[in-house]
């Protein structure tokens, strides 16, 4: 049995992420057990300061240690805003870990030359940004992102507000969308909307790092 960890940021985890995507994965993968770190200060320092500080990220490192010294063969990190303490804990583990959004920033780096990035977080679209430039480095291509935050919904989302929330995001999602070739939700948080069609493809965080970090635990 291989033993998969997530690093949760967000004290709603449960409704958020488990529930809709890891508890389907879990089910339609039973060769594999979920277990789930929570610290929602993590998401909420990073706030503060604006974006990844060398003390967060250490104590990033203490959970993923925690978690191979766990005997975890894999480790999922569900939030976008810490992804680069990801990237900085990487070569000191012996076992992969991935920030969940890596498989979405690879895609929107091949789909199209103007990328929008919308989120809830001011703190996401730099970081998922950095990773979507980084992919199209590799991947030898030209890109612009455009980035588009819906300032408020993601405490209207912790405040148990999903309707607004959702409605936030659906009105920066509308006027981003004739702007860009395509869209990327920055956030997992964002995944479970549901909008009206719009002219530019929509890529969302979720199932796509779940199947990675499985590939990569083989």
């Amino acid at each position: 049995m291989k033993r998969l960890y997530t690093i949760n940021t967000v004290n709603n985890f449960m409704d958020i992420i488990y529930t809709p995507f890891v508890k389907p994965f879990e089910k339609a993968n039973p060769d594999i057990k979920v277990y789930n770190i929570m610290d929602d200060s993590l998401l909420s320092d990073t706030r503060a300061y604006g974006g990844m500080n060398p003390v967060i990220a250490t104590r990033m490192m203490h959970y993923a240690r925690a978690a191979a010294e766990s005997g975890a063969d894999g480790i999922l990190v569900t939030c976008t805003s810490v992804n680069q303490a990801t990237k900085c804990i990487r070569p000191f583990l012996q076992i992969p870990i991935l920030n969940i959004e890596e498989p979405v920033a690879e895609s929107a780096a091949a789909a199209g030359r103007r990328i929008g990035i919308l989120a809830t977080l001011p703190t996401s679209p730099a970081a998922i940004g950095q990773v979507i430039r980084e992919k199209a480095f590799e991947q030898g291509r030209e890109i612009e992102i455009v980035t588009s935050v819906a300032e408020g919904a993601f405490d209207m989302l912790c405040n148990g507000d999903r309707q607004k929330h959702d409605e936030m995001v659906c009105e920066a999602l509308y006027k981003l969308s004739g702007n860009v070739d395509v869209i990327v939700f920055a956030q997992i948080s964002m995944s479970l909307i549901r909008f009206e069609p719009v002219k530019a493809p929509v890529l969302m965080i979720g199932e796509s790092g779940l199947a990675q970090i499985k590939t990569m635990m083989q």
